[in-house]
Order: C-alpha cells, then sequence, then structure tokens
C-alpha cells in the first residue's frame, strides 16, 4: 500500500514538474513576442526621449506587466533627461521581475544618475550578498562603492576598494589591462587624503595608458601646486585645458549624459 501511494505521488509530481516548465516555456515565449512587437517593431523605431517610445512599450506592459525588461526601457529615458524621480519606481518594477538583471543596474543609476549614493551602496552591497561581486557597465560593483565613498568624504574606505579593484585586474591581466578609470580615482582617493607623491604616482600611471585624459592633468597640476613645483603645474594645467577642449575627458560610455564624480568642468 505504501509502495502504491509512493508511485501515485512519484507521478503527480512529474506531471506536475512538466507542466510546470512547459507553462514557463509558453510564458517565456510570449513574452519574447511581445517584446518583439512593442519594442523592436515599436518602441526602438521612434526617438527616445519621444511619446511614441513610452506608448508602445505601455501597450506591450497592458498584455504582460511582469515583463523587466520593458520596465527598464521604459525608466531609461527619464534617467537620461533626469528625471530620477519619475524613472526609480519604474526601475523599481523592473527588479521586482528580474533582481538578478536589473538591480546592479538600479544600483549603477542611483551611483551615476541620481547620486543618492547611500541608497546606491546598500544597493550594490545586497547585489554581492545575492550575486557575488560582479560587473555592471564594464566595473565591478565595489569599484562603484568605492565611487560613492568618495562622494561620502570616505577616503580611506574608497582608496582601499579601489587597491583591491586593481591588484585584482593586475593579477589577471597585467598593468596594461587596468582600467583609467579606477586608476584615476584611486589617485583621487590619495590626493583627498593630502597623499601628494602618492596621488600623482597614481595619475601617472593613468596617464601611460591614456595620455590625454584631461581631469587627470588636472589634479596632478593641483598636486604638484601643494609640493611648490608651480611652473610644472601651470604647464600641466595649460595641457590639461588643451585636451578637455578636444574632448579627452571621463571616456565612460554614460559621461555623456552625466557628469561623474570629480570630472572637471573647465572654463
Amino acid at each position: 500500500m505504501i509502495m502504491i501511494r509512493l508511485m501515485l505521488f512519484l507521478i503527480l509530481f512529474s506531471t506536475s514538474s512538466c507542466n510546470s516548465q512547459s507553462n514557463s516555456k509558453e510564458k517565456k515565449i510570449r513574452q519574447e513576442e511581445i517584446i518583439k512587437e512593442h519594442l523592436e517593431k515599436g518602441a526602438w523605431r521612434h526617438m527616445m526621449f519621444s511619446k511614441e517610445w513610452q506608448e508602445n512599450i505601455d501597450l506591450g506592459l497592458k498584455k504582460d506587466s511582469t515583463i523587466a525588461y520593458l520596465w527598464q526601457q521604459k525608466a531609461m529615458p527619464y534617467f537620461k533627461l533626469r528625471k530620477y524621480e519619475i524613472g526609480m519606481p519604474l526601475i523599481d518594477k523592473a527588479v521586482k521581475y528580474d533582481a538578478q538583471r536589473w538591480q546592479p543596474y538600479r544600483a549603477f543609476i542611483k551611483c551615476i544618475f541620481a547620486k543618492t549614493y547611500t541608497e546606491a551602496i546598500a544597493d550594490f552591497e545586497d547585489c554581492k550578498k545575492k550575486f557575488g561581486n560582479n560587473y555592471e557597465m564594464d566595473h565591478t560593483y565595489n569599484f562603484y562603492i568605492a565611487l560613492c565613498k568618495l562622494q561620502l568624504n570616505q577616503y580611506d574606505e574608497a582608496e582601499k576598494l579601489l587597491s583591491d579593484y586593481i591588484n585584482e585586474m593586475l593579477k589577471k591581466n597585467g598593468e596594461d589591462w587596468v582600467h583609467p578609470t579606477a586608476l584615476f580615482y584611486y589617485g583621487i582617493s590619495k590626493y583627498e587624503q593630502q597623499k601628494w607623491v602618492e596621488a600623482i604616482h597614481e595619475f601617472d600611471r593613468t596617464l601611460k595608458s591614456y595620455p590625454n585624459f584631461s581631469d587627470v592633468k588636472f589634479y596632478k597640476a593641483l598636486c604638484l601646486m601643494r609640493l611648490n613645483k608651480e611652473k610644472e603645474a601651470k604647464l600641466l594645467f595649460e595641457e590639461g585645458e588643451k585636451d578637455a577642449k578636444t574632448g579627452y575627458t571621463i571616456n565612460e560610455d554614460n559621461a555623456v549624459y552625466e557628469k561623474y564624480p570629480y570630472q572637471v568642468i573647465w572654463k
């Protein structure tokens, strides 16, 4: 009798599991069709900041409001228009339906766009617990936490995080593969602690891989002035100003929409 019951249970469990997998597959196919219809053949055929972009996405969400990608695409133009209070509840929806894909993106938005640094740190720390110290927009979560720390005047903590990040890149691929933006901010962490010589060392490392990096020249010039090297500082400042006019600045993809921490506004 026990054996019969066990067999019946296994049959029912197997049937239920197959039905669940089948339903999940059908849902995924249906969602892909909605994305194709309302993004590929809809929103993406219009300007990102247009009314038509939002209308097409809304039509897709009426068919299935659980598609995280639609929520993210709805939120993105608002962030690029600096309408953070409108965009954030929308990206929250994307995180609700696919946290692994969109929570790190939300944390990035809080760090670089909305500039809510304490919230960004909390979001990235939660991402680390769930998914490990992975990458978002070409950098690890700890890199962005370090930027937030710089903006919150927690310079020694930022220095440690950036040092670890750079050493990780060094071990994997060597000096040539260390990201110049990471070296720049590592130098900034030392600059803010008045470690002028150490900061210059990191700025020089940055300039080896990105010789026209205007922001680096600006902060290196400030360090040189602190060391009473006014002539050298003046020449470097003038170089940096010329490079800035030519467009050589922080070359992160989203720097076209937002100023990054410590990015120089030249006059």
